[in-house]
């Protein structure tokens, strides 16, 4: 048994039993990984897979336990590897930080810049999507932790630590009549058209909560990804904002006039999310205090270690 035959094993699983996609993802070709996997089928005296001819079409009750024994495995063996770089490399290397925009464009900077200073020959790796990727970017072991605000506590094999908790400000246009009332309220800015965030990002639920629980349908005319699209089609004067309070540039929205809403809609909680039994370099522990200082490494090791 070798491991390359594990990760041809898991990387056909993962690209939805496509021999294909998976050989191409391993960039080798598909008639080696179909011998590979037949190969470990020998050894281990099971079918791992269900074919059609030539077609993998599903996985095996015993294909599902061995895949899950696989994954475990080659993290282990990454940890092995990680753990041979952590004494040999103390303050080198990479860190992949798979994130949503707003967490990327807003929050961070201020955290990158401090572990660039004390951490100058790591690094940094930013891949940007909506909660589910980052998540999977993690999962696949593509990303050394997640940071978002909804979606990754739906993966059993992360561990989520909460980081922080934030709250929403309604933005528009300089001289908008929703500025000038002396309350802001939920009846007030059902009467205007809305612009938010899409349902998967960045505590939609908190707002679509809100609204129903007080009977109210929002006008929600258009949805995006991120804030700065959001103030784009403010400033047009299609409809009002809802946007994260951390996501208004006090440097480049003053055309944009705000009013907080925190006691309109309940708070949402930023995480971070590590691959279960991972092994992280001393310099992951360092960021993710530097982002969170309450989540220590005895706390984070714990998280790690939580069999869920």
């Amino acid at each position: 048994m070798k491991l390359q035959q594990l990760r041809y094993l898991v990387e056909v699983v993962d690209a939805g039993l496509n021999v294909s996609q998976a050989a191409e993802n391993l960039f080798t070709s598909q008639p080696g990984v179909s011998k590979q996997i037949r190969l470990l089928e020998d050894e281990l005296g099971v079918d791992i897979f269900v074919r059609n001819g030539k077609r993998v079409v599903s996985v095996t009750d015993a294909g599902r336990d061995i895949v899950a024994l696989a994954r475990r495995v080659l993290r282990e063996a990454k940890n092995l590897k990680t753990a041979g770089h952590e004494f040999s490399r103390q303050k080198s290397g990479q860190l992949t930080i798979a994130t949503t925009h707003t967490q990327a464009r807003y929050v961070l900077p201020p955290v990158i810049g401090r572990f660039a200073q004390r951490y100058p020959d790591v690094k940094l790796v930013l891949h940007q999507g909506n909660p589910q990727h980052v998540a999977q970017e993690v999962v696949a072991g593509r990303a050394d932790l997640a940071i978002a605000t909804e979606g990754l506590d739906q993966f059993p094999d992360l561990r989520v630590l909460p980081c922080y908790e934030w709250n929403r400000i309604v933005v528009a246009p300089l001289g908008h009549a929703l500025l000038q009332v002396p309350e802001l309220t939920l009846e007030e800015l059902a009467r205007h058209p809305l612009i938010t965030y899409d349902h998967a990002f960045t505590g939609r639920a908190r707002i679509n909560q809100a609204f129903d629980l007080r009977g109210l349908t929002a006008n929600v005319v258009l949805t995006a990804l991120d804030a700065d699209v959001i103030k784009t089609y403010v400033r047009l004067g299609m409809g009002v904002g809802i946007i994260a309070a951390m996501a208004y540039d006090e440097a480049l929205d003053q055309d944009l006039g705000r009013r907080d809403a925190a006691a309109l809609f309940q708070p949402s909680t930023t995480r971070i999310a590590l691959r279960a039994g991972a092994y992280l370099r001393g310099f992951v522990y360092d960021f993710i205090q530097l982002f969170a200082p309450q989540l220590d490494r005895e706390r984070i090791q714990a998280a790690l270690t939580d069999d869920g």
